[in-house]
């Protein structure tokens, strides 16, 4: 079970540890959210997670518990030592790294493990640019996220939304949203200023993974968001955009479009080969 606000703190002051608002150190005090992450993760005995910022342990005690081999990657020195008694107590079980997780998105997850599942409480400030690193690894079967509300609707996010863009585009095409569950700010010590929402990702039967060249193109379209999609590629000095401009009429592609007009099936086929 989580440990309780007054807990938290007491556990803090024996460890002589703050918490630091800009890595997003909030930590769970809700037993009901836990349970709420490994329901929508689907935790099963033996299954394989990754683990970003187990801070306190809450959550990788409630994985281990349940029967998961977890890896786990912590930034913070005095949290990771925290954490290093759990993993004594779970020797085997659970693989700790102290790192940072956009050095190690996957927590030094062991390259021959195939199958594997993501559960996390992510920090706002680096949501976006550690799930890009998560698509360009080995993709997990699914992503169980504690996100703030913005970055999960941005991920989630449809086209015509003004908060689609280019990591929407990234994620949708490999990954369905099936469920999200909106959390209170009083379920996490100290309360954030924002409201979170858990989103669960799971990967598609024939996930699209966008290659380098197309990324940066789709990244550089949405950066002029503003302007229309065909002037866009004209004036870019990227690889692609050359090709892409000539294609975009035989994907039915107005010229005058803005870039979160188009579908995600049209991003998908001017990425697609030829």
């Amino acid at each position: 079970m989580p440990l309780s606000p007054t807990e938290t703190k007491e556990l803090l002051e024996q460890l002589g540890h703050h918490p630091v608002k800009k890595l997003g150190q909030n930590f769970l005090i809700d037993g009901n959210i836990v349970r709420k992450s490994l329901e929508l993760a689907n935790i099963q005995k033996a299954d394989t997670v990754v683990e970003v910022g187990p801070g306190l342990g809450t959550l990788t005690q409630a994985l281990l518990h349940a029967g998961a081999r977890v890896y786990a990657i912590e930034r913070d020195r005095r949290l990771a030592a925290h954490v290093r008694t759990i993993e004594s107590q779970w020797e085997g079980q659970l693989t700790l790294t102290e790192g940072d997780a956009m050095e190690y998105p996957l927590a030094q997850l062991p390259k021959e493990i195939q199958s594997f599942k993501i559960v996390a409480n992510l920090p706002y400030a680096i949501s976006t640019p550690w799930m890009e690193a998560v698509t360009n690894n080995q993709l997990p079967v699914s992503m169980t996220l504690m996100l703030q509300k913005e970055a999960a609707a941005r991920f989630a996010a449809p086209p015509g939304n003004k908060l689609f863009g280019s990591i929407s585009i990234f994620l949708q095409a490999a990954y369905d949203t099936p469920a999200k569950h909106d959390v209170a700010a009083n379920c996490f010590y100290p309360r954030p200023d924002v409201g979170s929402r858990l989103l669960h990702l799971q990967l598609k039967e024939k996930p699209f993974i966008f290659n380098k060249e197309s990324k940066l193109l789709i990244r550089e379209v949405f950066q002029q968001r503003r302007k229309q999609i065909g002037t866009t590629l004209r004036k870019s000095a990227l690889p692609l955009s050359a090709a892409w401009l000539d294609k975009l009429p035989s994907l039915s592609i107005d010229l005058q479009a803005r870039p979160e007009q188009l579908e995600l099936d049209r991003w998908i086929a001017l990425a697609s080969e030829p």
